[in-house]
Protein backbone atom coordinates (compact mmCIF):
# COMPACT_ATOMS: atom_id res chain seq x y z
CA UNK A 1 0.00 0.00 0.00
CA UNK A 2 1.31 3.42 -0.99
CA UNK A 3 0.46 6.31 1.36
CA UNK A 4 1.20 9.91 0.38
CA UNK A 5 1.13 12.54 3.14
CA UNK A 6 0.35 16.20 2.48
CA UNK A 7 2.13 18.39 5.02
CA UNK A 8 4.60 15.69 6.00
CA UNK A 9 7.13 17.94 7.75
CA UNK A 10 4.71 18.94 10.49
CA UNK A 11 5.54 17.37 13.85
CA UNK A 12 2.44 15.18 13.96
CA UNK A 13 2.37 14.21 10.27
CA UNK A 14 6.09 13.46 10.20
CA UNK A 15 5.71 11.16 13.20
CA UNK A 16 2.74 9.48 11.53
CA UNK A 17 4.87 8.88 8.43
CA UNK A 18 7.49 7.13 10.56
CA UNK A 19 4.86 4.82 12.05
CA UNK A 20 3.41 3.99 8.64
CA UNK A 21 6.88 3.16 7.34
CA UNK A 22 7.56 0.89 10.32
CA UNK A 23 4.25 -0.87 9.63
CA UNK A 24 5.53 -1.81 6.19
CA UNK A 25 3.73 0.71 3.98
CA UNK A 26 5.39 2.61 1.18
CA UNK A 27 5.37 6.22 2.39
CA UNK A 28 5.97 9.42 0.48
CA UNK A 29 5.03 12.98 1.25
CA UNK A 30 5.41 16.63 0.45
CA UNK A 31 5.38 19.96 2.21
CA UNK A 32 5.69 23.64 1.38
CA UNK A 33 9.12 23.63 2.99
CA UNK A 34 11.17 20.48 3.41
CA UNK A 35 13.83 21.28 6.02
CA UNK A 36 15.65 19.80 9.04
CA UNK A 37 15.21 18.45 11.62
CA UNK A 38 12.05 16.67 10.44
CA UNK A 39 13.31 16.21 6.87
CA UNK A 40 16.49 14.58 8.19
CA UNK A 41 14.53 12.28 10.49
CA UNK A 42 12.22 11.24 7.64
CA UNK A 43 15.03 10.64 5.16
CA UNK A 44 16.82 8.47 7.71
CA UNK A 45 13.65 6.35 7.84
CA UNK A 46 13.68 5.87 4.07
CA UNK A 47 10.65 8.08 3.39
CA UNK A 48 10.37 9.82 0.01
CA UNK A 49 10.20 13.62 0.39
CA UNK A 50 9.06 16.15 -2.20
CA UNK A 51 9.10 19.93 -1.92
CA UNK A 52 6.01 21.99 -2.70
CA UNK A 53 2.42 21.05 -3.43
CA UNK A 54 2.71 20.01 -7.06
CA UNK A 55 -0.02 17.79 -8.52
CA UNK A 56 2.72 15.72 -10.15
CA UNK A 57 3.64 14.44 -6.68
CA UNK A 58 0.42 12.39 -6.80
CA UNK A 59 1.51 10.52 -9.93
CA UNK A 60 1.43 7.59 -10.06
CA UNK A 61 -1.76 7.59 -8.01
CA UNK A 62 -1.20 6.56 -4.35
CA UNK A 63 -3.59 4.17 -2.62
CA UNK A 64 -4.39 6.72 0.09
CA UNK A 65 -3.70 10.41 0.66
CA UNK A 66 -3.38 11.60 4.26
CA UNK A 67 -4.10 15.33 4.44
CA UNK A 68 -2.61 17.47 7.21
CA UNK A 69 -4.64 20.13 8.98
CA UNK A 70 -2.44 22.92 7.60
CA UNK A 71 -3.90 22.36 4.14
CA UNK A 72 -7.22 23.80 2.97
CA UNK A 73 -9.41 24.20 -0.08
CA UNK A 74 -7.61 25.97 -2.90
CA UNK A 75 -4.42 24.01 -2.44
CA UNK A 76 -3.73 22.42 -5.87
CA UNK A 77 -3.12 18.96 -4.42
CA UNK A 78 -6.27 19.10 -2.30
CA UNK A 79 -8.28 20.12 -5.36
CA UNK A 80 -6.72 17.29 -7.39
CA UNK A 81 -7.59 14.75 -4.69
CA UNK A 82 -11.22 15.88 -4.63
CA UNK A 83 -11.65 16.27 -8.41
CA UNK A 84 -10.20 12.84 -9.14
CA UNK A 85 -11.85 11.05 -6.21
CA UNK A 86 -8.61 9.84 -4.68
CA UNK A 87 -9.06 8.05 -1.37
CA UNK A 88 -8.15 10.42 1.46
CA UNK A 89 -8.31 10.74 5.22
CA UNK A 90 -7.02 12.90 8.06
CA UNK A 91 -3.92 12.06 10.09
CA UNK A 92 -5.82 11.34 13.33
CA UNK A 93 -8.36 9.17 11.53
CA UNK A 94 -5.58 7.19 9.84
CA UNK A 95 -3.90 6.66 13.19
CA UNK A 96 -7.14 5.35 14.69
CA UNK A 97 -8.07 3.06 11.79
CA UNK A 98 -4.66 1.58 11.07
CA UNK A 99 -2.97 1.46 14.48
CA UNK A 100 -4.75 2.58 17.63
CA UNK A 101 -7.90 0.42 17.34
CA UNK A 102 -5.88 -2.60 18.46
CA UNK A 103 -3.85 -0.88 21.21
CA UNK A 104 -4.12 0.06 24.88
CA UNK A 105 -3.84 3.79 24.22
CA UNK A 106 -2.42 6.12 26.85
CA UNK A 107 -3.34 9.64 25.71
CA UNK A 108 -1.91 12.86 27.12
CA UNK A 109 -4.08 15.95 26.64
CA UNK A 110 -3.98 19.48 28.01
CA UNK A 111 -2.94 23.02 27.17
CA UNK A 112 0.58 22.65 28.54
CA UNK A 113 3.08 19.86 29.05
CA UNK A 114 1.70 17.31 26.59
CA UNK A 115 5.05 16.66 24.92
CA UNK A 116 7.03 16.45 28.16
CA UNK A 117 4.45 14.27 29.91
CA UNK A 118 4.09 11.94 26.91
CA UNK A 119 7.86 11.57 26.81
CA UNK A 120 8.02 10.84 30.54
CA UNK A 121 5.26 8.25 30.25
CA UNK A 122 6.79 6.52 27.23
CA UNK A 123 10.15 6.37 29.00
CA UNK A 124 8.61 4.96 32.20
CA UNK A 125 6.97 2.17 30.21
CA UNK A 126 10.21 1.52 28.35
CA UNK A 127 12.21 1.43 31.61
CA UNK A 128 9.65 -1.02 33.02
CA UNK A 129 10.26 -3.35 30.06
CA UNK A 130 6.88 -2.81 28.37
CA UNK A 131 8.37 -1.67 25.04
CA UNK A 132 5.60 0.81 24.15
CA UNK A 133 4.88 2.46 20.88
CA UNK A 134 4.42 6.21 20.89
CA UNK A 135 3.72 9.32 18.85
CA UNK A 136 4.97 12.52 20.48
CA UNK A 137 5.06 16.12 19.26
CA UNK A 138 8.75 16.43 19.97
CA UNK A 139 11.87 14.30 20.23
CA UNK A 140 12.42 12.61 23.63
CA UNK A 141 16.14 12.44 24.33
CA UNK A 142 15.77 8.97 25.81
CA UNK A 143 14.64 7.72 22.38
CA UNK A 144 15.91 10.33 19.83
CA UNK A 145 12.97 9.78 17.48
CA UNK A 146 9.48 11.29 17.70
CA UNK A 147 7.55 8.08 17.03
CA UNK A 148 7.93 4.32 16.97
CA UNK A 149 5.67 1.33 16.57
CA UNK A 150 6.83 -0.54 19.66
CA UNK A 151 6.45 -4.25 20.38
CA UNK A 152 3.59 -4.35 22.86
CA UNK A 153 -0.08 -3.49 23.21
CA UNK A 154 0.72 -0.15 24.86
CA UNK A 155 0.82 3.04 22.82
CA UNK A 156 1.43 6.56 24.17
CA UNK A 157 0.03 9.42 22.10
CA UNK A 158 0.25 13.15 22.57
CA UNK A 159 -3.41 14.09 22.27
CA UNK A 160 -3.80 17.52 20.73
CA UNK A 161 -7.06 19.49 20.83
CA UNK A 162 -6.30 21.22 17.52
CA UNK A 163 -8.63 20.36 14.61
CA UNK A 164 -8.06 17.28 12.43
CA UNK A 165 -8.36 18.51 8.84
CA UNK A 166 -10.17 21.00 6.62
CA UNK A 167 -12.97 18.45 6.28
CA UNK A 168 -13.01 17.38 9.95
CA UNK A 169 -13.07 20.19 12.50
CA UNK A 170 -13.21 17.89 15.50
CA UNK A 171 -10.20 17.89 17.80
CA UNK A 172 -7.56 15.32 16.93
CA UNK A 173 -7.89 13.55 20.26
CA UNK A 174 -11.48 12.40 19.74
CA UNK A 175 -10.12 9.84 17.26
CA UNK A 176 -7.65 8.15 19.58
CA UNK A 177 -9.72 5.60 21.56
CA UNK A 178 -7.77 6.06 24.82
CA UNK A 179 -8.13 3.74 27.76
CA UNK A 180 -5.78 5.69 30.03
CA UNK A 181 -6.06 9.46 29.69
CA UNK A 182 -4.09 12.29 31.26
CA UNK A 183 -5.78 15.69 31.33
CA UNK A 184 -2.83 17.86 32.28
CA UNK A 185 -4.45 21.29 32.56
CA UNK A 186 -6.80 23.50 30.60
CA UNK A 187 -6.58 27.16 29.59
CA UNK A 188 -7.73 29.17 26.61
CA UNK A 189 -5.47 28.67 23.58
CA UNK A 190 -5.76 28.20 19.81
CA UNK A 191 -7.75 31.38 19.39
CA UNK A 192 -7.60 30.86 15.63
CA UNK A 193 -10.07 27.95 15.84
CA UNK A 194 -11.78 28.25 19.26
CA UNK A 195 -13.88 31.32 20.14
CA UNK A 196 -13.59 30.86 23.90
CA UNK A 197 -12.62 28.49 26.71
CA UNK A 198 -16.07 26.89 26.74
CA UNK A 199 -15.59 25.72 23.16
CA UNK A 200 -12.36 23.95 24.15
CA UNK A 201 -14.02 22.43 27.20
CA UNK A 202 -16.72 21.03 24.92
CA UNK A 203 -14.04 19.24 22.88
CA UNK A 204 -12.46 17.87 26.07
CA UNK A 205 -15.91 16.64 27.08
CA UNK A 206 -16.14 14.82 23.74
CA UNK A 207 -12.82 13.16 24.56
CA UNK A 208 -14.08 12.13 28.01
CA UNK A 209 -17.14 10.55 26.39
CA UNK A 210 -14.87 8.16 24.45
CA UNK A 211 -13.00 6.79 27.49
CA UNK A 212 -14.35 3.39 28.63
CA UNK A 213 -15.63 2.66 32.11
CA UNK A 214 -12.71 0.28 32.68
CA UNK A 215 -10.25 3.04 31.80
CA UNK A 216 -8.77 5.83 33.92
CA UNK A 217 -8.60 9.62 33.82
CA UNK A 218 -5.65 11.29 35.55
CA UNK A 219 -5.77 15.00 36.31
CA UNK A 220 -4.60 17.59 38.85
CA UNK A 221 -7.21 18.10 41.55
CA UNK A 222 -6.90 21.88 41.62
CA UNK A 223 -7.68 22.61 37.95
CA UNK A 224 -11.17 24.10 37.98
CA UNK A 225 -11.46 24.19 34.19
CA UNK A 226 -10.89 20.44 34.02
CA UNK A 227 -13.32 19.85 36.87
CA UNK A 228 -15.94 21.74 34.88
CA UNK A 229 -15.29 19.36 31.98
CA UNK A 230 -15.76 16.32 34.22
CA UNK A 231 -18.92 17.85 35.66
CA UNK A 232 -20.38 17.83 32.14
CA UNK A 233 -20.41 14.04 32.37
CA UNK A 234 -17.88 11.37 33.26
CA UNK A 235 -18.26 7.60 33.11
CA UNK A 236 -14.66 6.67 33.97
CA UNK A 237 -12.76 6.43 37.28
CA UNK A 238 -10.65 9.53 38.00
CA UNK A 239 -7.33 9.67 39.86
CA UNK A 240 -6.33 13.14 41.04
CA UNK A 241 -3.14 14.48 42.54
CA UNK A 242 -1.82 17.61 44.19
CA UNK A 243 1.48 19.34 44.86
CA UNK A 244 2.76 20.09 48.34
CA UNK A 245 1.15 19.18 51.66
CA UNK A 246 -2.09 17.29 51.19
CA UNK A 247 -5.12 19.53 51.08
CA UNK A 248 -8.78 18.59 50.79
CA UNK A 249 -8.62 19.01 47.02
CA UNK A 250 -5.36 17.15 46.54
CA UNK A 251 -6.78 13.70 45.89
CA UNK A 252 -5.13 10.50 47.02
CA UNK A 253 -1.74 11.27 45.46
CA UNK A 254 0.55 14.23 45.92
CA UNK A 255 4.12 15.33 45.40
CA UNK A 256 6.10 16.50 48.40
CA UNK A 257 8.98 18.73 47.35
CA UNK A 258 12.44 17.90 48.65
CA UNK A 259 13.90 20.85 46.70
CA UNK A 260 11.95 24.05 46.14
CA UNK A 261 12.95 24.13 42.46
CA UNK A 262 11.30 20.75 41.84
CA UNK A 263 14.56 18.92 41.19
CA UNK A 264 13.72 16.37 43.89
CA UNK A 265 10.38 15.25 45.31
CA UNK A 266 8.60 12.41 47.06
CA UNK A 267 5.62 10.62 45.55
CA UNK A 268 3.09 10.20 48.35
CA UNK A 269 -0.21 8.32 48.45
CA UNK A 270 -2.98 8.16 51.02
CA UNK A 271 -4.42 4.67 51.33
CA UNK A 272 -8.01 3.76 52.21
CA UNK A 273 -7.22 4.28 55.90
CA UNK A 274 -5.89 7.76 55.09
CA UNK A 275 -2.41 6.61 56.05
CA UNK A 276 0.41 8.47 54.31
CA UNK A 277 2.54 6.14 52.20
CA UNK A 278 5.84 6.91 50.49
CA UNK A 279 5.69 5.39 47.01
CA UNK A 280 8.99 6.65 45.57
CA UNK A 281 11.42 9.54 45.25
CA UNK A 282 12.50 11.40 42.14
CA UNK A 283 15.87 13.14 41.91
CA UNK A 284 16.38 14.48 38.42
CA UNK A 285 17.99 17.24 36.36
CA UNK A 286 14.70 19.04 35.67
CA UNK A 287 13.07 21.85 37.58
CA UNK A 288 9.80 23.74 37.94
CA UNK A 289 6.50 22.82 39.53
CA UNK A 290 5.05 22.28 36.06
CA UNK A 291 7.49 19.41 35.52
CA UNK A 292 6.66 17.92 38.93
CA UNK A 293 2.99 18.00 37.92
CA UNK A 294 3.82 16.39 34.56
CA UNK A 295 5.78 13.68 36.35
CA UNK A 296 2.96 12.92 38.78
CA UNK A 297 0.52 12.54 35.90
CA UNK A 298 2.87 10.16 34.09
CA UNK A 299 3.42 8.10 37.25
CA UNK A 300 -0.31 7.68 37.84
CA UNK A 301 -0.94 6.74 34.20
CA UNK A 302 1.84 4.15 34.32
CA UNK A 303 0.40 2.81 37.58
CA UNK A 304 -2.83 2.11 35.71
CA UNK A 305 -1.06 -0.31 33.35
CA UNK A 306 0.73 -2.06 36.20
CA UNK A 307 4.01 -0.20 36.66
CA UNK A 308 4.95 0.07 40.34
CA UNK A 309 5.38 3.66 41.48
CA UNK A 310 8.93 3.10 42.71
CA UNK A 311 9.87 1.83 39.23
CA UNK A 312 8.34 4.94 37.66
CA UNK A 313 10.33 7.10 40.07
CA UNK A 314 13.54 5.26 39.15
CA UNK A 315 12.79 5.81 35.48
CA UNK A 316 12.23 9.54 35.94
CA UNK A 317 15.60 9.83 37.68
CA UNK A 318 17.03 8.87 34.29
CA UNK A 319 14.67 10.97 32.18
CA UNK A 320 16.76 13.12 29.86
CA UNK A 321 14.06 15.53 28.76
CA UNK A 322 12.81 16.62 25.36
CA UNK A 323 14.57 18.58 22.68
CA UNK A 324 13.45 22.23 22.74
CA UNK A 325 11.96 21.97 26.26
CA UNK A 326 14.46 23.92 28.37
CA UNK A 327 17.10 22.24 26.29
CA UNK A 328 20.58 23.35 27.37
CA UNK A 329 22.29 24.27 24.11
CA UNK A 330 25.70 25.27 25.39
CA UNK A 331 27.74 26.86 28.15
CA UNK A 332 30.12 29.46 26.69
CA UNK A 333 32.34 31.58 28.92
CA UNK A 334 30.13 30.59 31.90
CA UNK A 335 27.04 31.80 30.02
CA UNK A 336 24.33 29.11 29.77
CA UNK A 337 22.00 29.16 26.76
CA UNK A 338 18.66 27.31 26.75
CA UNK A 339 16.09 26.65 24.03
CA UNK A 340 12.45 26.45 25.12
CA UNK A 341 9.26 25.85 23.16
CA UNK A 342 7.09 28.24 25.24
CA UNK A 343 3.94 28.95 23.22
CA UNK A 344 1.65 30.53 25.83
CA UNK A 345 2.06 33.05 28.70
CA UNK A 346 1.60 30.32 31.31
CA UNK A 347 4.37 28.26 29.67
CA UNK A 348 6.66 31.31 29.65
CA UNK A 349 5.93 32.03 33.30
CA UNK A 350 6.40 28.43 34.51
CA UNK A 351 9.66 28.04 32.61
CA UNK A 352 11.12 31.24 34.04
CA UNK A 353 9.87 30.42 37.54
CA UNK A 354 11.54 27.03 37.39
CA UNK A 355 14.84 28.48 36.19
CA UNK A 356 14.74 31.20 38.84
CA UNK A 357 14.21 28.60 41.55
CA UNK A 358 17.19 26.68 40.21
CA UNK A 359 19.73 29.50 39.76
CA UNK A 360 18.66 31.68 42.71
CA UNK A 361 18.21 35.41 42.89
CA UNK A 362 21.84 36.38 42.30
CA UNK A 363 22.20 34.93 38.80
CA UNK A 364 20.72 36.89 35.90
CA UNK A 365 18.13 35.50 33.48
CA UNK A 366 17.88 37.05 30.00
CA UNK A 367 14.78 35.97 28.07
CA UNK A 368 14.57 36.28 24.27
CA UNK A 369 10.97 35.74 23.18
CA UNK A 370 9.20 35.38 19.85
CA UNK A 371 5.38 35.34 20.31
CA UNK A 372 4.86 32.95 17.42
CA UNK A 373 1.77 30.85 18.22
CA UNK A 374 -1.40 31.76 16.35
CA UNK A 375 -3.10 32.80 19.57
CA UNK A 376 -0.30 35.13 20.64
CA UNK A 377 -0.02 36.59 17.13
CA UNK A 378 -3.72 37.47 17.30
CA UNK A 379 -3.13 39.36 20.54
CA UNK A 380 -5.46 37.17 22.58
CA UNK A 381 -2.95 36.91 25.43
CA UNK A 382 -1.38 40.37 25.10
CA UNK A 383 -2.23 41.45 28.67
CA UNK A 384 -0.68 38.27 30.12
CA UNK A 385 2.70 38.48 28.40
CA UNK A 386 4.37 41.16 30.53
CA UNK A 387 3.36 39.54 33.88
CA UNK A 388 4.64 36.17 32.58
CA UNK A 389 8.22 37.48 32.50
CA UNK A 390 8.60 38.82 36.05
CA UNK A 391 11.21 36.17 36.92
CA UNK A 392 13.57 37.39 34.18
CA UNK A 393 16.06 40.20 34.69
CA UNK A 394 15.82 41.43 31.12
CA UNK A 395 13.45 40.52 28.27
CA UNK A 396 14.18 40.91 24.56
CA UNK A 397 10.96 40.74 22.52
CA UNK A 398 10.96 40.07 18.79
CA UNK A 399 8.26 41.73 16.67
CA UNK A 400 7.48 39.48 13.68
CA UNK A 401 6.68 41.48 10.55
CA UNK A 402 3.37 39.68 9.97
CA UNK A 403 1.99 39.89 13.51
CA UNK A 404 -1.45 41.49 13.93
CA UNK A 405 -0.49 43.88 16.74
CA UNK A 406 2.49 45.78 18.14
CA UNK A 407 4.36 44.53 21.19
CA UNK A 408 5.06 48.03 22.49
CA UNK A 409 2.22 47.70 25.01
CA UNK A 410 3.99 44.66 26.51
CA UNK A 411 7.20 46.67 26.82
CA UNK A 412 5.32 49.53 28.50
CA UNK A 413 3.65 47.22 31.02
CA UNK A 414 6.74 45.15 31.85
CA UNK A 415 7.87 45.08 35.48
CA UNK A 416 11.41 44.20 34.38
CA UNK A 417 13.61 45.92 31.75
CA UNK A 418 12.19 44.97 28.36
CA UNK A 419 13.29 45.83 24.84
CA UNK A 420 11.61 45.50 21.45
CA UNK A 421 13.35 44.47 18.21
CA UNK A 422 12.30 43.77 14.64
CA UNK A 423 15.69 42.33 13.68
CA UNK A 424 17.29 39.08 14.85
CA UNK A 425 20.72 40.57 14.21
CA UNK A 426 19.98 43.49 16.51
CA UNK A 427 18.80 41.15 19.27
CA UNK A 428 22.01 39.15 19.02
CA UNK A 429 24.24 42.23 18.99
CA UNK A 430 22.42 43.74 21.96
CA UNK A 431 22.47 40.55 24.04
CA UNK A 432 26.15 39.96 23.32
CA UNK A 433 26.82 43.53 24.45
CA UNK A 434 24.87 43.08 27.70
CA UNK A 435 25.64 39.51 28.73
CA UNK A 436 28.20 38.67 31.37
CA UNK A 437 29.72 35.62 33.02
CA UNK A 438 27.20 33.62 35.07
CA UNK A 439 24.17 34.72 33.03
CA UNK A 440 21.41 32.41 31.78
CA UNK A 441 19.89 33.10 28.36
CA UNK A 442 16.54 31.49 27.50
CA UNK A 443 15.36 31.59 23.88
CA UNK A 444 11.59 31.07 23.72
CA UNK A 445 9.68 30.27 20.53
CA UNK A 446 7.64 27.39 19.13
CA UNK A 447 9.26 27.90 15.73
CA UNK A 448 12.68 28.22 14.14
CA UNK A 449 13.06 31.87 15.23
CA UNK A 450 15.07 32.59 12.07
CA UNK A 451 17.97 30.46 13.29
CA UNK A 452 18.70 32.70 16.27
CA UNK A 453 19.89 29.79 18.41
CA UNK A 454 22.98 28.88 16.44
CA UNK A 455 23.61 32.48 15.41
CA UNK A 456 23.70 33.57 19.06
CA UNK A 457 25.96 30.67 20.06
CA UNK A 458 28.35 31.62 17.27
CA UNK A 459 28.36 35.24 18.40
CA UNK A 460 29.02 34.26 22.02
CA UNK A 461 31.80 31.98 20.91
CA UNK A 462 33.37 34.79 18.88
CA UNK A 463 33.11 37.05 21.92
CA UNK A 464 34.98 34.46 23.99
CA UNK A 465 37.70 34.06 21.35
CA UNK A 466 38.17 37.82 21.13
CA UNK A 467 38.95 38.14 24.82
Amino acid sequence: MHIHILGICGTFMGSLAILAKQMGYRVSGCDANVYPPMSTQLEEQGIELMSGYEVSHLMPRPDLVVIGNALSRGNPMVEHVLDNRLAYTSGPQWLRDYLLKDKWVLAVAGTHGKTSTSSMLAWILEYAGLNPGYLIGGIPKNFNVSARLGKSAFFVVEADEYDSAFFDKRSKFVHYLPRTTILNNLEFDHGDIFPDLEAIQRQFHHLVRTIPSNGLIVCPAADQHLQQVLDMGCWTPVDTFGLGPKQKTDGHWHAELLQLDGSAFKVMRYNEKQERCLEGEVHWSHNGLHNVSNAMAAILAAHHVGVATNISAEALCQFQGVKRRMDKLAVINDITVYDDFAHHPTAIASTLQGLRARVGNEARILAIIEPRSNTMRMGTHKTQLAPATVDADEVYWYQPADMDWRLQSVIDESQVPAFLFDSIERIINTVVGQVRSGDNIVIMSNGGFEGIHQRLLKALDSMENDE
